[in-house]
């Protein structure tokens, strides 16, 4: 078989797999765009999900998550599109006429960005990388939705933490069914979870 009939059938797998990392550039500037609009549509149960770091969290591990990327590149992947999706917030505020200042989420998103990268990537692994993704994923939602309840909760609707928060909840149980097997993958995955909602409500009850 000579080399060109060998890689034949990759670069068709190549292309397809830059495909969906430049789908996953492009739809995470959009989606931003559209998080600064959903403000004003969005029912006020779920108004918060356009306005809160979980919101953005969830988006861009649904995306790296479905781009199939491997570790390296879904850590990049995930700073690039959390970055992104603030950056088409603030595109989009500005056409409203609204001010927004980027650069806070922007940093937490070149900080925080590649973990939720590789978090979402390692949602398709298993053992203790499965458990550490999990417990990363779970953790934001747990703990943004501990903030919401707790800290801003005269404020805002308690629909949206509540949900998101059972989400995180769901994706533990979720992953013990279908991917943890023994008792250190079961213990990261729940425990992990939990210390990292934890450490969320601290770090961003901080930031005021």
């Amino acid at each position: 078989m000579t080399s060109a009939a060998q890689d034949a059938p990759v670069r068709p797998a190549i292309l397809a797999q830059v495909a969906r990392f430049g789908s996953v550039v492009a739809l995470s500037f959009l989606l931003g765009g559209l998080t600064s609009y959903a403000q004003g549509f969005l029912p006020d149960a779920f108004a918060s999900f356009a306005n809160s770091a979980s919101g953005w969290t969830v988006l861009t591990a649904l995306l790296v998550y479905w781009s199939r990327a491997r570790t390296v590149p879904a850590a990049v992947l995930g700073a690039v599109s959390f970055v992104l999706l603030v950056l088409g917030y603030m595109v989009a505020s500005q056409v409203r006429g609204l001010v927004y200042d980027p650069m806070l989420f922007s940093v937490v998103g070149v900080v925080v960005g590649p973990f939720v990268g590789v978090a979402a990537s390692w949602l398709r692994a298993s053992g203790v990388r499965a458990a550490l993704g999990t417990a990363l994923l779970a953790g934001i939602g747990i703990g943004e939705a501990a903030y919401g309840l707790t800290i801003i909760g005269d404020t805002t609707s308690p629909v949206y933490w509540t949900v998101i928060g059972v989400a995180g909840v769901a994706l533990v149980g979720v992953m013990v069914i279908r991917r943890l097997r023994g008792a250190l993958p079961v213990a990261l995955a729940a425990g992990g979870a939990v210390a990292l909602a934890a450490a969320f409500h601290t770090a961003y009850s901080s930031l005021g």
